[in-house]
């Protein structure tokens, strides 16, 4: 019974082909960019926007190179700079019990003066 056990195992690592990866996959992008911008709107956001800076919400895996190609990707328009700020989840009460709410990362874009974002 073991020998025959150890004919299959031979049998099948013949048979299996190694894989390796192929050199179009890219590693560690498994988003797309253009998904994740959520357009934050709040009070100070809007007066942002009348000095040319949207604020949007981003996965936390991004970064403002990231941020800056999904901007010029989905609206069309150069961004000078990005600011990232990550705001930390916060503790909550939910029926007498402690727990906390998540936490987000936010990006704040910065246009040249005559771009515009229409949301």
């Amino acid at each position: 019974m073991a020998i025959s056990r150890k004919i299959k195992k031979e049998e099948n690592k013949k048979e299996a082909p190694t894989q390796s990866r192929s050199p179009d996959r890219s590693v560690g992008k498994s988003k797309t960019a253009v998904s994740v911008l959520v357009p934050h709107i709040t009070e100070k956001a809007t007066f942002l926007g009348e000095k040319n800076a949207y604020v949007f919400k981003v996965e936390p895996k991004f970064n403002k190179i990231m941020v800056k190609q999904a901007v010029k990707k989905q609206y069309n328009v150069e961004p000078t700079k990005v600011r990232i700020i990550n705001i930390p989840g916060k503790m909550v009460f939910i029926r007498r019990r402690r727990a906390q709410k998540a936490g987000y990362k936010k990006a704040v874009v910065y246009l040249k003066k005559g771009d515009k974002i229409t949301t």
